[in-house]
């Protein structure tokens, strides 16, 4: 059963002011169940989390509904899903965690495939403590980052490693269970960010052996909040800097001050809305229907981009960044003689939405050669269709040509 493009596309009333949207990797555009859940949140009774009025179990059912929808999602424990405001802000509050346990002489090891939200806070803090960096280069070439680059770099002092399950700027997928075999091999934790994989593939996060799995409901169509899940086993053994009468309990101890529960309500939702797209119908629990339903989406967004990545390679001057062979339908592309500025502000002339920047992976994009400004990115979303894939190329050739 293949996917009904048109139903899911009448969830979106965004869609309806024309743009075909290739900036999904920067934030997706948002169905309506998930308005619908974040307003009735906002406008129903409600308090801090509690078991005496009504507001108050409100709040706290809608706190445990989002902690199960994202262990649904994941794979993971419910009791394990901590939320933030931010992937960044739960990163650089991990980081100050995990490194109180490092002393001068341990080691980090970083990828220069990484988004710098899964870099800089590592870096950072190995520096306050006199851990040694170890950075994994990525084949600029490919993209592909190969198991062994990281690998290699292993030691028993190794103390935490972080590398993407997907890079947001060239869509590479590196082999994440492999390089958790490795890092297992030492005292070392993997925290993986999932921010740009989670929207693409379903997430097994037991199966790829990640410590931490890190990612942000809305590059997944929720709403603007992040998350942080990890075994509830491995959480009880951190002690984050908080407030004295906060909860001690694991997962509350991690999350700062009040959770937005209409976000969470949102999150809840976007979730539900992956597993109605599911070709199983009602049939299943909601982990088995959100992995057909990401099987599903995978394999439309995949020949979406190849469409667009045979009709690219023809035009004049295109340069296609990663051939590796696992990808999220996310490509990076300039063309010789053009600036990618000037083609986006073209682009956006025909209401066709695709950005151009490092998009924060400035690491990747200086091994590139693309320094800091970067490329035009074309990141698929669920919502895209071919019509869509044919406006963005017919622009291309226009503003490039061919």
């Amino acid at each position: 059963m293949s996917l009904d493009v048109a139903a899911l596309r009448a969830h979106f009333p965004a869609l309806a002011e024309g743009a075909a949207h290739f900036d999904g990797p920067g934030g997706s555009q948002v169905p309506d169940v998930v308005a619908t859940a974040v307003a009735e949140t906002m406008t129903s009774a409600i308090a801090n989390r509690g078991t005496v009025t009504r507001a108050e179990r409100r709040a706290e059912q809608v706190v445990q509904d989002a902690r199960a929808a994202m262990g649904d999602l994941l794979g993971t424990a419910p009791g394990g899903v901590v939320f933030g405001r931010s992937m960044t802000a739960l990163t650089y509050d991990m980081a100050r965690t995990l490194s109180r346990t490092w002393s001068a002489g341990d080691e980090v090891v970083v990828t220069r495939l990484d988004h710098d939200a899964n870099i800089r806070p590592w870096v950072q803090a190995a520096e306050r403590v006199g851990a040694v960096v170890r950075w994994a280069d990525f084949d600029p070439a490919t993209g592909e980052l190969p198991p062994e680059a990281v690998g290699d770099l292993l030691s028993d002092r190794t103390r935490l490693v972080a590398v993407t399950a997907a890079s947001n700027l060239i869509g590479t997928r590196p082999d994440v269970a492999a390089i958790a075999d490795l890092v297992h091999g030492t005292p070392g934790l993997l925290y993986v960010d999932g921010v740009h994989y989670t929207p693409h593939v379903g997430v097994d996060v037991k199966a790829m052996g990640a410590d931490f799995f890190a990612c942000s409901p809305y590059k997944f169509m929720g709403p603007h909040c992040g998350v942080v899940a990890a075994s509830p086993e491995l959480l009880e053994t951190l002690q984050p800097e908080k407030l004295l009468p906060s909860s001690n309990a694991v997962p509350e101890r991690f999350e700062l001050g009040t959770l937005p529960y209409e976000l969470l309500a949102g999150t809840t939702a976007a979730v539900d809305f992956i597993a109605s797209l599911s070709p199983l119908g009602g049939a299943g629990d909601r982990r088995t229907r959100v992995l057909s339903a990401m099987q599903s989406l995978e394999e439309h967004e995949d020949r979406l981009r190849e469409r667009i990545e045979k009709g690219i390679s023809a035009l004049p001057g295109a340069v296609l960044y990663s051939q590796a062979d696992r990808r999220t339908p996310t490509l990076l592309v300039r063309f010789e003689g053009h600036d990618s500025q000037d083609v986006r502000a073209a682009l956006a002339e025909r209401n066709v939405n695709a950005p151009a920047a490092c998009f924060y992976a400035i690491e990747a994009s200086r091994v590139l050669g693309l320094g800091d400004t970067g490329a035009l990115r074309i990141g698929l979303a669920p919502y895209n269709d071919e019509d869509d894939a044919d406006r963005l190329v017919q622009g291309l050739a226009e503003v490039v040509g061919g």
